[in-house]
């Protein structure tokens, strides 16, 4: 089994834009209501899956219960998503209890689509599991112990083992972060923790002072690995969310090679703004064919939103631009 190559949805930059990375004039894409049961959908993956592309999406009920659902497109734009949540079989461990599932990556390894999200066992931490066909699931062991969250698996093993980075935390929402990288063998045993980004002082670039987390799976360049995250900084009106990118080194993904000091994008849009949670762009899931890629967003904790950009243009800016 491989993974499938399609086109993935792209808008060309409007005319007199200057940014590096622009959104789709059609935004959001994915509305609160899509399915019956939702108060909203955001902070979801997506990948290219056989003739069009396959999700797992952040569905908040109107309990506002967090759960994951499985979803289809044949466009990456319009979607299909199921109206009950992904039910979880036993895959490498009995132990599949989970309070609540929330904030999914997705990325395809050898043979499977594997899966991480913030799976609630006595706190938030990274959850585990994988598809074949994205009908059933498997779940695995969590990685770590609570309180973790931003579990962002690399798409393929560096140096023979898994690699993932992740973002410690508390068991609320936590007024601190930084990105770090584990490894494992099987994907059950998890270790050799070591820190990747801290966050930035106040002085130096504000937006990403307060916390940051890993946002989609990271995507291999000749140069090395392109990561979009997300930083916060605490404003007099709470938390706000904004997106950069970093670059890490191909072999030894701590070391960090360039990583923006502005963002790239951040909260703008009347869609980013209002919301359950106002003022939030979240990075979750990028798609790539060439130079483009295409970058899905959760947007006020409510709807999911797409932006698009080079990816030379986004290095050469971090390059220019890097703290």
């Amino acid at each position: 089994m491989t993974a499938q190559s399609v086109m993935i949805p792209w808008q060309d930059r409007p005319e007199g834009c200057n940014d590096i990375m622009w959104r789709f004039s059609e935004n959001p894409i994915i509305n609160r209501y899509a399915i019956p049961t939702s108060n909203s959908i955001f902070n979801s993956a997506v990948i290219p899956f056989e003739d069009g592309f396959a999700g797992v999406f952040r569905c908040d009920n109107k309990a506002v219960q967090m759960n994951i659902f499985a979803g289809f497109s044949k466009d990456g734009i319009n979607w299909d998503i199921n109206h009950d949540p992904i039910v979880m079989q036993a895959g490498n461990t009995d132990m599949i209890e989970s309070d609540y599932k929330y904030d999914p990556r997705v990325t395809f390894i050898e043979d499977r689509y594997w899966i991480t999200w913030c799976n609630g066992y006595n706190g938030p931490t990274i959850g585990i599991g994988y598809t074949f066909d994205f009908k059933e699931f498997f779940q695995c062991e969590n990685a770590f112990l609570p309180f973790n969250r931003n579990g962002v698996l690399f798409p393929e093993k560096i140096n023979g083992k898994y690699a993932m980075l992740s973002r410690p935390s508390d068991n609320g929402h936590t007024p601190f972060g930084d990105i770090y990288i584990s490894y494992s063998p099987d994907m059950k045993y998890w270790g050799e923790h070591r820190c990747v980004m801290k966050v930035t002082p106040f002085e130096d670039s504000a937006w990403q002072c307060t916390k940051i987390g890993g946002g989609p799976v990271p995507i291999k360049t000749e140069e090395g690995w392109l990561l979009f995250y997300h930083g916060v900084i605490n404003t007099c009106r709470g938390f706000r969310y904004s997106m950069g990118a970093a670059l890490l080194d191909l072999e030894d993904p701590t070391k960090v090679l360039y990583r923006t000091k502005p963002y790239l994008l951040a909260p703008a849009e009347v869609y980013e703004l209002t919301g359950d949670v106002p003022n939030v762009v979240f990075p979750c899931a990028a798609l790539t064919e060439g130079d483009k890629v295409t970058v899905y967003y959760g947007a006020a904790d409510t709807v999911v939103a797409i932006a698009f950009g080079y990816i030379s243009e986004i290095i050469d800016f971090m390059k220019k631009n890097s703290i």
